[in-house]
């Protein structure tokens, strides 16, 4: 990283729109502020999206950077600990809500009993469903009992298709191994 006075150089000359000088500033940075995001998401996907939306800040508002009030590291960190944070957060607020079908009954009418009678098989596959790890036995419920395609599983989970069938193939086999048939 550079030292800090040529940072509080190249953020003034960026505060000027030099696209040279903003080069320089993110070949200098950008390992360090990425490594702040992947910490915090532990999603190379998402650190990325954070990366791009720090630099981007940092374009716009590098003319209110105060060499007084902190260095350029701390500041520039602020701005990708802060999106990070921020991004975090959203993700954990809209997970659950993303896809309440998935969690839901199905609205057919049972019996309140109905529970009770549950047969050993049924017990047995559910037991079985909960070895799984979550996010697996999510895309096993969506493709199975919802019947969402690959592609649909592939988006929600911002996973590649070919994950996705990976996922469900080991599931298949996992429960399969698991009721012992």
């Amino acid at each position: 990283m550079s030292a800090p006075v040529e940072l509080v150089w190249l953020l003034a000359a960026v505060a000027k729109g030099d696209e040279e000088a903003f080069e320089r500033l993110y070949s200098a940075t950008s390992a360090k502020l990425y490594g702040v995001a992947l910490r915090i998401l532990r999603r190379p996907d998402l650190a990325d999206e954070v990366l791009q939306e720090t630099y981007l800040k940092i374009w716009r508002s590098a003319g209110d950077f105060n060499p007084r009030l902190a260095t350029p590291t701390t500041w520039m960190v602020a701005i990708a600990r802060n999106g990070a944070l921020d991004l975090a957060r959203k993700k954990r607020e809209t997970s659950i809500e993303d896809e309440p079908q998935a969690i839901e009954a199905p609205a057919e009418e049972r019996d309140p009993l109905a529970a009770r009678e549950m047969t050993d098989d049924l017990k047995r596959l559910l037991g079985c469903m909960g070895g799984l790890e979550e996010d697996h036995r999510r895309v096993l419920l969506l493709a199975y009992y919802n019947g969402w395609s690959r592609q649909q599983l592939a988006t929600k989970f911002e996973k590649p298709v070919n994950t996705i069938k990976t996922w469900l193939h080991r599931g298949l086999i996992q429960i399969r191994e698991c009721l012992g048939a």
